[in-house]
């Protein structure tokens, strides 16, 4: 279908509720947008950063009841240590038929070697079972689950966490539960989502074989905990950590449950967990610290911190003290570097993400950034920055991906970093020099807010296809009749725009595109290291955002998490967000017809692309998710159109040349042509999709298995259901 069939036929039918639009990014809300206009934003004057109603909290401030969720002991402040010595584990060198890591292997690839199911072959899965994994809103509860979980699969296990953090053991044949864990995580701890990515495997070296916990499964929590549990039974690893978990938030000062939270396995490196963590966004500047740490796998020792604004001290704070606050945080999926001994850290901004007045030279230098840690001491080797001074929350929400990169002496060890821009980085990870060309362009930097400059430059990655289509034009506003597109021109005219980087606004809306939802976003890429291949899904939603001073910030209602003034709906930066001990608040919206709920540019707005990495040229790229789920007023239309929805999570490819990928808001289960691109079969999920599926054999079936979990921002039914497909029995 040609975009101009497309436009057509999507205006004729009355397209795609995209209240969905802005995502899962952890830049969090705690309802959906209310779209009530904040006028101009300088009811009163906004004050200077100094006021010492900006000021951080006390350093002696207790965390409340409850953050401590299970009573862990915390010990006195411990000095930089090393790990333990690993062994070489099965995520480095998978088996065959196995899927032991979330990307499914340390490098991750998203790539499957398994050939049993073809383009050719396809269109004859069938559920193999569906497991149900207990945990949805219970009655009276508001919705906030979005389970996004990728299973691993190791041997004759299938494991994977619910959304609130119970570890299961299933048959990967029939989907029967051989063990389960109940993590007893608490509803008061959800931050924006209840999401658990994905669980880790793990082979002692201290433990022989055939003794409890010789291999175990490890899990972050959203109540910041790290568990250990014996892969055979499910029973916590007494000799890790205490009696099994590890207190995350051992100095990291005030805060209150559902603040800070882990939903992305974290990577263990030649014997170190390095733990990062999402912190709520939109809540305060002085929110709790986003450092990185490291802690033995085999007995959950501390080993070393990363805290930016401590550079030079590696231990846990003293007594009465805390990690500093408020520093640039990661909550995306980290990949490791065995070889190098490095880690590879996806940084966000530092907490209040649409004003930079107060943030350090430290902190100015690590945001939307790839940070190369040295898991041995925890210090920086390298810093690669993608967004300079981000007031756009475009945190770096997606793994990297190490390749063997294409070089005149033969293949250079090499780091792709997606981006919500739609740019993409090729790194040596090495020392993170760019391996194709990286430009400074100049940026906008007119902007009414004071104290404030934008960057004069921002990077491009000219040497990779954007994932991106042309700025905005007053031109590109519709909608289902003339009176809509009327509505949407003179919303776009009412705006700030010029062109991406649109500096913030106080005065009026400034046009936010693409979004904070991207380009990629968590659920990353997909590499075929056989012929080279990325594969990519990707966003195009616009966001509508303004500043408003402190004082219309509280008559909005805009309170943090931690006040006791807090109500749901209070703020983030999926929506409107306090931004406490600031000048200003944020007002957050997609750029839609806020009466009808349909986007104010025209489709796409979402797309797949594949890439050859070898010459850098798109192979084929086109719409991702069809019509029938969405439509106007939340109105499903039920309508088979390849029209490009929102979508979030990723895609895999096989060596049996099949590319499979949920993640758009049709609920449905997507199989492609590798080749080709052509859409070879689909499923109807009983829930979103929101999440990256995985394949794996056993005994001489190839299996597929996404989470249909459903995604409250997203708007995607809710589901607690795994659903494994394989090829019927026989020929």
């Amino acid at each position: 279908m040609s975009r101009t069939d497309l436009s057509a036929a999507t205006a004729l039918c009355g397209l795609v509720l995209l209240s969905a639009v802005a995502g899962s990014v952890p830049a969090h809300a705690q309802s959906a947008y209310k779209e009530a206009p904040p006028g101009p934003g300088d009811a009163d004057a906004p004050g200077k950063p100094s006021d010492n109603r900006f000021a951080g909290p006390s350093p002696f401030a207790p965390q409340a009841p409850g953050v401590n969720a299970a009573n862990i002991p915390d010990g006195p402040p411990a000095e930089p240590s090393e790990a333990t010595p690993a062994v070489e584990q099965v995520s480095s060198h998978p088996a065959h038929d196995d899927w032991p890591a979330y990307g499914r292997d340390t490098d991750a690839t998203r790539f499957s070697p398994l050939e049993q199911i073809t383009p050719e072959n396809v269109g004859r899965l069938s559920r193999a079972f569906v497991y149900h994994t207990g945990s949805k809103p219970a009655p009276g509860q508001v919705n906030k689950w979005a389970a996004e979980t990728t299973p691993i699969k190791v041997g004759d296990g299938l494991y994977m966490c619910s959304a609130m953090n119970d570890i299961v053991k299933l048959d990967p044949a029939t989907g029967k539960e051989v063990w389960r864990h109940d993590a007893g995580v608490k509803y008061a701890s959800i931050p924006y989502t209840a999401a658990c990515k994905g669980v880790v495997y793990y082979t002692s070296s201290s433990v022989p074989e055939g003794q409890p916990c010789h291999n175990r499964i490890l899990e972050g929590t959203l109540d910041m905990r790290l568990i250990e549990v014996d892969a055979d039974t499910g029973k916590l690893c007494e000799g890790f950590g205490y009696h099994g978990q590890v207190n995350l938030m051992k100095g990291m000062g005030e805060s209150v449950p559902g603040f800070v939270s882990m939903t992305a396995p974290p990577p263990i490196v030649n014997g170190a967990i390095v733990v990062n963590h999402e912190v709520l966004d939109g809540q305060r500047r002085w929110a709790p610290s986003g450092l990185i740490r490291g802690y033995d796998a085999e007995t959950g020792k501390f080993l070393w911190a990363w805290d930016v604004n401590r550079p030079d001290q590696h231990g846990e704070p003293a007594e009465g003290q805390h990690y500093s606050r408020g520093t640039p945080n990661s909550w995306a999926t980290m990949t490791g570097d065995n070889g190098l001994g490095l880690v590879y850290v996806p940084t966000g901004n530092s907490a209040a993400d649409y004003y930079s007045a107060m943030r350090s030279p430290e902190e100015n230098k690590v945001s939307s950034a790839i940070v190369a840690l040295d898991v041995k001491t925890g210090s920086p080797r390298w810093v690669f920055q993608t967004v300079h001074k981000d007031v756009w929350d475009y945190d770096i929400g997606s793994q990297p991906t190490m390749i063997d990169f294409p070089g005149q002496d033969g293949p250079v060890p090499a780091l792709v970093v997606p981006t919500k821009r739609g740019q993409t980085f090729v790194l040596d990870r090495r020392d993170g020099k760019p391996l194709l060309p990286v430009e400074e362009r100049p940026a906008p930097l007119d902007t009414d807010v004071k104290g404030d400059p934008r960057s004069p430059t921002q990077p491009w990655s000219v040497g990779m296809p954007r994932l991106g289509l042309p700025d905005l034009k007053e031109s590109d506003m519709w909608g289902m009749s003339p009176i809509d597109q009327l509505f949407c021109r003179l919303k776009f005219r009412r705006a700030k725009y010029e062109g991406e980087f649109t500096a913030p606004s106080v005065e009026r809306p400034w046009i936010e595109y693409p979004g904070y939802n991207g380009g990629s976003d968590w659920g990353s890429m997909a590499y075929d290291p056989r012929t080279g291949v990325l594969i990519a899904n990707w966003n195009v939603t616009p966001m509508y955002d303004q500043l408003v001073t402190r004082k219309k910030a509280d008559a909005l209602g805009l309170m943090p998490l931690d006040d006791p003034n807090f109500k749901p709906g209070g703020g983030g930066a999926e929506g409107n967000g306090a931004m406490a001990d600031t000048p200003y608040g944020i007002v957050v919206s997609p750029f839609w017809n806020q009466y009808t709920h349909m986007m104010c540019n025209k489709p796409p707005y979402g797309m797949i692309t594949a890439i050859d990495m070898h010459t850098r040229k798109v192979l084929w790229q086109h719409p991702l998710g069809s019509a029938r789920a969405n439509g106007p007023w939340g109105v499903p239309t039920y309508l088979p159109l390849t029209i490009g929805t929102p979508n979030n999570g990723g895609p895999v490819v096989t060596a049996g040349g099949v590319v499979f990928v949920a993640a758009t808001t049709d609920n449905m289960l997507h199989a492609f042509d590798a080749k080709s691109g052509k859409e070879v079969w689909n499923d109807v999920l009983p829930g979103g999709g929101q999440a990256t599926p995985m394949t794996y054999e056993y005994k001489g079936k190839q299996y597929v298995a996404i989470m249909a979990g459903g995604h409250h921002f997203m708007m995607t039914p809710v589901s607690d259901a795994l659903v494994v497909y394989a090829l019927p029995d026989g020929k």
